[in-house]
């Protein structure tokens, strides 16, 4: 079987990896550069720089009270943007190793569907390139949404893209947008001294998550000086002697304007699916998103679609599971993959992490819930790191003591969360994760207790 994939992101090549080993001739076809948006411009180098000033900012602030000190601590810069970039350069690499040696054929190059089993390919280098297929998934990814504000369209306003490469540190920052792009860019510039503001128009940041844990990472943005506009519009946006004006609407009705170094505009991203001759194929489009069934395949049967570029999670690892799946499903490999245990996670300090159901999701689904809660202030590991911002929310069905949804800010709860997914794709109770025995110390032991305060239980909150 011929198999061409467009885009080279976490969907793309990982399907690539994984049908190349299922004995399929893989093509793949890649625009820009290979690892996509995630290990270029996106999670990989926006989590350098988060790691890197989190431990400045720590040590900054905290170093005394660590035992540890310093004279003249100081963010060098440049030397940060160079390890971001090395970071992202090696993972690169790395996946263009793991092409080679399952002797994936690499095009660089737009593709532009042409029928139903051809793509035509306006290759990097100059001229094109026509390329017949068996079947084709598309892994286009998606780019940054720019919303119809008034100014949008000013010179030097940035996306996530250009914030990542500032050649300074600017003295101030606008932030359009308080999801989980415009909080992780608040963090990461708040930790180096910037004065950040963030504006969002719904009446919390981060509004996909559940708001307890949320709650933590605004109170934390908060203390280190970043303001935050909620319920708020922005309405228009100016240039005046080189600072950046922004109008904002509050929920009150009153108005203001706020003015600042720099605009990050964070406002999410969009399927990036225009130009590719799809519609003219039969391959429906809704809203800019491919169409697909469960079982990814698009309105025509031999064409698949997965990551972004069909719209709902916009996330690197959901991208990467759909991939497996397809390639699987293509070459007669029937296995199902649990995406209703697809964990959510945003890197700032507090992180926040979530899987599974919110509790007022559980309500609304008809379940009785019972909710157990863990301060991380009262875990042993967290105290020791100097890290005590957050707790564990388990959310739980009374009647059989399932658990439906963990919800964790605090210290390493991007990594904690995967332990939660596993327990409620094997559809876990309360019962199986208190008996179950943790690690001390560990930040785990904050799952475990929540899980005793689900039913009162917990030995280390105060009764």
């Amino acid at each position: 079987m011929k198999l061409a994939i467009i885009g080279g992101g976490p969907g793309g090549y990982v399907a690539a990896i994984k049908a190349a080993e299922l004995g399929a001739q893989v093509y793949l076809v890649e625009e820009e550069f290979i690892g996509g948006t995630c290990l270029n411009t996106g999670c990989i180098p926006t989590k350098v720089l988060l790691n890197s000033t989190k431990i400045f900012n720590q040590l900054q602030n905290e170093g005394t009270s660590l035992g540890l000190e310093f004279k003249d601590l100081a963010i060098d810069w440049d030397s940060l943007q160079l390890r971001k970039n090395l970071v992202s350069e090696q993972l690169v690499e790395g996946v263009k190793n793991l092409l080679l040696t399952n002797k994936i054929e690499v095009i660089e190059g737009r593709a532009k569907f042409i029928s139903k089993s051809q793509l035509e390919i306006n290759l990097k280098n100059g001229g094109t390139q026509n390329l017949s297929f068996d079947k084709a998934i598309i892994a286009t990814g998606s780019t940054p949404i720019k919303i119809p504000i008034e100014g949008i369209e000013l010179e030097g306003l940035m996306t996530s893209r250009e914030v990542l490469s500032l050649e300074e540190i600017p003295e101030s920052m606008i932030i359009i947008g308080g999801g989980v792009i415009g909080s992780e860019f608040a963090n990461i510039y708040a930790n180096v001294g910037t004065k950040v503001t963030v504006v969002e128009m719904l009446p919390r940041i981060v509004a996909n998550m559940d708001s307890e844990i949320t709650d933590c990472l605004e109170t934390a943005l908060t203390d280190q000086g970043v303001v935050i506009y909620k319920s708020t519009k922005v309405e228009k946006i100016v240039n005046k002697d080189g600072q950046y004006g922004v109008k904002i609407h509050k929920e009150d009705s009153s108005k203001g304007e706020i003015f600042a170094e720099k605009v990050l505009l964070a406002t999410g991203r969009k399927p990036n699916t225009n130009d590719m001759g799809l519609e003219e194929m039969g391959v429906v489009i809704n809203r800019g998103a491919i169409v697909v069934d469960k079982l990814f395949e698009t309105s025509v049967s031999n064409i698949y679609a997965i990551g972004d570029c069909i719209g709902g999670s916009q996330l690197a690892h959901v991208a990467s599971a759909q991939g497996l799946m397809v390639a699987e499903l293509i070459n007669g490999i029937a296995r199902a993959i649990d995406f209703k245990t697809i964990p959510y996670c945003v890197y700032t300090k507090p992180e926040l992490a979530s899987v599974g159901l919110l509790e007022e999701e559980a309500i609304e689904k008809g379940y009785k819930v019972k909710v157990g809660r863990f301060p991380m202030y009262a875990n042993g590991k967290a105290v020791i790191l100097g890290d005590v911002a957050g707790l564990v929310k388990i959310v739980a069905d009374q009647a059989t003591k399932q658990i439906l949804g963990v919800h964790i800010a605090g210290e390493s709860a991007t990594e904690l969360i995967s332990t939660a997914s596993v327990a409620i794709r094997l559809e876990s109770t309360v019962d199986e994760m208190l008996t179950t025995i943790y690690a001390h110390p560990t930040i785990s032991e904050a799952v475990h207790e929540a899980s005793e305060a689900v039913f009162g239980h917990a030995i280390h909150i105060p009764k």
